[in-house]
């Protein structure tokens, strides 16, 4: 029972079964962490994944190019490659052309993945280039000029000296061409990149700033320099862009990535960076840099680095090639101030290659018994004889091209990615430059037939600067075909000078005439003789009294149309006589005939023109001013002619405010936008400086200068330097001051309308000022312009005053229309000698001048480049080509137009320019019609006394101008002119220009009429 009632003992608890699940899941996650390690380093090692992925990516990536703009590009943001090649400024260049009648053509469309990949942020992946610059082509796509850089560089892989890839690759990127893995990635070395981090985030936790070494490769280093903004990776992020873009580069050619891997090699040394010099600009490549910073010449750089170089020289050549190596990380540093910085690092170098074995002990220790000397030249070539000769045409291209992309710098216009086709025909370029510079020689200039009467004379032939212009009348535009001259400096004699090319100003002023008629036609052609003997015109208006006349005397149905009123006024008739005095330009002048034997003549002006007679022309001139003087009721010569008229105060104010507001608005328009100093320097080339008239220029515009300032200014202007003395400098500084003298009178003086000389001063100290500032500024001062005519009780006085204000006036409308016709500069001397060339011109201008006659009274552009093809074989490529709406402007009537061109034929037929009647012969012997102008300019500086005495004279230049058309075609100026003291040494006239065209007729032919065996190489028109 006792044993029955105790409690019984409890069974014991049967071990758990220990669980297999998880240590086979630590197992399998340990096995699988083995293999991705030994898959990571495998990976790391042969990049065999990363070629698939990547490749198969690279393969998606394209683009093509197609008619008309892409609605499928992205155009790179600023960066140091993308910005200096353009592809950056694409947008803004193609907005800017279109403005110029530009149109796109073709465009690059880039594929889904590519435009995928861009807006990811991934740089382009594509071929990029290394030698790269500015390209034209003439008319014909022939080669005229080409820049390329880096200047120098390796070709290919196998031309990169052994020695200097060795010791790049040890520097920077030591397992880039290990062949083991040929799918290796060259855009990372893992370990070097490892390490890299892990120093980077060291230093953030302790807050060390020690520089941790870096972990770019050659490949992510060329991404950077090229393309990261300013050449630099600012983040992780950036530096992850580099890599990935970096990858597809090098996969966008397939899984291998050996040929990449070398290309990468060649493409560094051919491309870093190795900051800039003054003079030359950035310099990027080992090649360059060698000539740049020490003066090695490139060939000689690789053939002394071939083999083992051991010399002295071989041993300094290495040196400075690895100087450059190093510096690249700081290049404005090493190449600049820290040169001993630099020489101290490259000595290291030297010692631990020279222990890796990458070089010889014997080349580490020549190299470094010699010491790094940074060249102290600019690393510019010295121009070759005649550079300047042979790049006008193409330096006008440039310019030119700088206008249409905005930027004017042709240091950056060279670098540009970019094949411009121009205008210009490259054979008849070089044949005429030739030629042209072959007249230096005396042989030459006498085979030529520049001997002679009229010609060279006893003067030197190498002193002569002949410049040509030829132009192609086309659809919408005239084609410039040739520009040239011989001049050996960079002036453009045709577009960038200033001179005096005397009489061929009497074809400005005929057309100026032949319109006016015109506007006579138009306003009295629709009257009867009823209403024409009401027409009141001034006494003085010859042209309007002849214009009333003219329909008078037609008989009943006699021909109202104005060619026959236009050739009625070519056989008006002047007297030639030069016993006149003339007051115009503030003075009484009197002029000359260049033949005696018209001096007696009353001639029509038609044959004035033939023979180019002065006086003729000096009248006609006369009658011109006359006519915008008086053209319009209510003009100022109109309001001032009735002295007793009670209105006469309201009159004057009203005039004095409207006129003076519109002279405000055309002299606002000639100086804004320039500064002080250019607005002074356009002011000054519009006078004949005098000491009175700087005097009064001077105290107007510097009102508060002192009397050495005064004296300074005047002395300075003069052509002979201190010729006011100190004491007559004091005299006129009280004289001419503000507060003695009134702007009307200073003005006067000044041989400058009053107003003009105001706004100059008042725009000196107001330099941003806006028109309705201007006029808001001036009002007492139009007021008091005009208001002192009426002052004066001296009446011979009075009427002076009068009439040369007024004259002023009139050249300002002349010279409106002469700016409409191509005239150059911002003013025209008011005097009756601008008929005579006394304001100048430019062969240019009176080429596009004679481009009007010939397109019928239409002045049209003038087209230098025909296409603009951006970027070839990248994903940005676009070709741009001018635009062929029409454009062009009606400047004459197209009556006007074709009696200028009659006037100007019998010129060549039978006046001063026969010798080049017969020059131009088409192949069938038939003669093509030549019309033209010549005129010749002498200008000499003189001085005269008291009584007329002429106490110096001194010659300035000699010049000698025709301007021709040929046919109905082609049309431009030749030019001869000798500058300086020589000029005294020469006495040719018009007859040295135009035999020279009748020389050069024969070299202008093929161009003229192409043979027939050039098909398909014809000029694009």
């Amino acid at each position: 029972m006792q044993n029955e009632s105790a409690p019984q003992e409890a069974a014991p608890t049967p071990p758990k079964k220990r669980s297999r699940i998880k240590p086979a899941l630590i197992l399998l996650l340990l096995m699988l962490l083995s293999v991705a390690v030994v898959w990571a380093i495998n990976e790391s090692r042969t990049s065999s994944m990363q070629a698939r992925v990547f490749s198969k990516i690279a393969k998606k990536i394209s683009y093509k190019v197609e008619k008309g703009p892409s609605n499928a590009i992205r155009f790179p943001h600023d960066s140091p490659y993308d910005e200096r090649l353009g592809y950056a400024n694409l947008p803004d260049y193609l907005g800017k052309l279109k403005e110029r009648d530009y149109d796109i053509e073709a465009q690059a469309r880039i594929s889904p993945k590519m435009i995928e990949l861009a807006d990811m942020g991934l740089f382009a992946t594509y071929r990029e280039k290394t030698k790269v610059g500015l390209e034209i082509l003439d008319c014909k796509s022939q080669p005229l000029f080409a820049a390329r850089y880096p200047e120098r560089f390796f070709e290919n892989f196998e031309q990169a000296p052994t020695l200097l890839v060795q010791s790049l690759l040890f520097i920077e990127n030591r397992e880039l061409l290990d062949t083991t893995y040929p799918k290796r990635n060259p855009a990372v070395e893992w370990d070097r990149f490892s390490k890299a981090v892990f120093d980077k985030s060291l230093n953030v936790f302790t807050g060390s700033d020690q520089r941790s070494a870096g972990g770019s490769t050659l490949a992510t280093q060329i991404e950077k320099y090229r393309h990261s903004p300013d050449g630099r990776t600012s983040s992780l992020s950036e530096k992850l862009r580099q890599m990935g873009s970096a990858t597809l580069r090098a996969y966008q050619y397939g899984e291998d990535t050996t040929v990449a891997r070398r290309q990468i090699v060649v493409d560094y040394l051919n491309t870093v960076p190795l900051s800039a010099k003054l003079g030359y600009g950035e310099v990027n490549g080992i090649g360059d840099g060698m000539w740049v910073w020490y003066g090695r010449d490139f060939n000689d750089m690789k053939a002394s680095l071939k083999g083992n170089p051991t010399s002295r020289e071989a041993a300094l050549t290495y040196k400075q090639a690895l100087s450059l190596m190093i510096a690249q990380r700081r290049p404005a540093h090493y190449l600049g101030a820290g040169k001993d910085d630099l020489e101290a690092l490259t000595n290291t170098h030297l010692k631990v290659l020279a222990q890796a074995g990458v070089i010889t002990p014997a080349l580490r220790d020549a190299a470094l018994k010699v010491k790094l000397e940074p060249s102290q030249g600019s690393g510019v070539l010295p121009p070759a004889a005649n550079t300047f000769v042979s790049r006008k045409a193409t330096n006008a291209v440039r310019t030119h091209l700088g206008s249409l992309l905005g930027d004017g710098r042709l240091y950056n216009l060279d670098r540009l990615d970019l094949s411009v086709v121009s205008t210009l025909d490259s054979d008849a370029q070089k044949a005429v430059t030739a030629a042209l510079r072959n007249l230096r020689d005396a042989d030459a200039a006498a085979a030529a037939g520049l001997t002679g009467k009229g010609m060279l004379g006893n003067g030197d032939p190498a002193n002569v600067v002949y410049s040509f212009t030829l132009m192609e009348r086309g659809e919408n535009v005239n084609y410039l075909r040739v520009q040239t001259d011989n001049y050996d400096q960079p002036l453009d004699i045709n577009e960038g000078a200033k001179l005096d090319l005397g009489s061929t100003a009497k074809l400005r002023t005929l057309v100026t005439y032949l319109d006016i008629v015109d506007q006579l036609h138009q306003r009295f052609e629709p009257m009867d003789a009823a209403e024409l003997k009401k027409t009141v015109v001034d006494p003085k208006d010859l042209l309007s009294q002849w214009g009333i006349a003219y329909f008078l005397n037609l008989p009943k149905n006699g021909d109202r149309g104005l060619p026959a009123m236009l050739a009625a006024a070519l056989d008006r008739k002047y007297s030639a006589s030069p016993f006149e005095g003339f007051f115009t330009g503030g003075g009484l002048h009197t002029f000359g005939n260049f033949s005696k034997l018209d001096d007696k003549k009353i001639m029509p002006v038609r044959d004035a023109l033939k023979s180019s007679t002065n006086l003729v022309f000096v009248r006609l001139m006369r009658d011109v001013v006359r006519y915008y003087m008086f053209q319009l009721p209510g003009s100022s010569a109109a309001l001032l002619a009735d002295a007793d008229d009670p209105r006469r105060a309201e009159y004057l104010a009203r005039f004095a405010d409207r006129e003076g507001q519109e002279f405000l608005g055309r002299f606002y328009n000639k100086y804004r936008n320039k500064t002080a100093d250019e607005a002074q320097k356009v002011l000054l080339a519009s006078m004949r400086k005098t000491p009175v008239r700087l005097a009064n220029v001077h105290r107007t515009i510097y009102p508060n200068a002192s009397v050495k300032e005064f004296g300074d200014f005047i002395n300075d202007n003069l052509e002979s330097k201190n010729e006011v003395p100190d004491e007559r400098i004091a005299r006129m500084y009280e004289q001419y001051a503000p507060t003695t003298m009134s702007l009307a009178d200073r003005g006067y003086l000044a041989t400058i309308h009053p107003l003009e000389l105001w706004l100059v001063g008042y725009m000196r100290e107001h330099e941003k000022a806006k028109f309705a500032d201007v006029v808001s500024a001036s009002a007492k001062q139009r007021q008091e312009v005009y208001a002192w005519l009426f002052n004066t009780h001296r009446k011979h006085a009075q009427d002076r005053r009068i009439a040369g204000l007024l004259e002023m006036e009139a050249f300002l409308k002349i010279h409106a229309q002469w700016k409409r016709m191509g005239y150059p500069f911002d003013s025209l001397v008011p005097s009756y000698a601008t008929t005579l060339g006394a304001s100048a011109d430019r062969p240019a201008a009176l080429a596009e001048m004679m481009g009007i006659i010939v397109n019928q009274g239409i002045r049209k552009p003038v087209e230098r480049i025909d296409s603009l093809h951006f970027a070839a074989a990248t994903p940005y490529e676009t070709l741009v080509r001018h635009s062929k709406a029409p454009v062009g402007e009606r400047i004459l009537s197209e009556a006007v137009a074709r009696a200028a061109a009659d006037a100007i034929r019998a010129v060549v037929s039978e006046g001063t320019a026969k010798r080049v009647k017969a020059a131009f012969k088409m192949a069938d012997g038939s003669i093509i019609a030549v019309g033209g102008k010549t005129g010749t300019g002498d200008q000499r500086f003189e001085v005269y006394g008291a009584g007329g005495r002429l106490i110096e004279s001194r010659f300035v230049n000699r010049s000698a101008t025709f301007v021709f058309n040929i046919g109905e075609r082609f049309f431009g100026s030749m030019t001869a002119y000798v500058h300086g003291p020589e000029a005294g040494n020469y006495d040719f006239t018009s007859a040295l220009p135009v035999q020279l065209l009748t020389t050069l007729a024969p070299t202008l032919m093929p161009m003229i009429e192409p043979p027939k065996d050039t098909v398909g190489k014809a000029c694009v028109r």
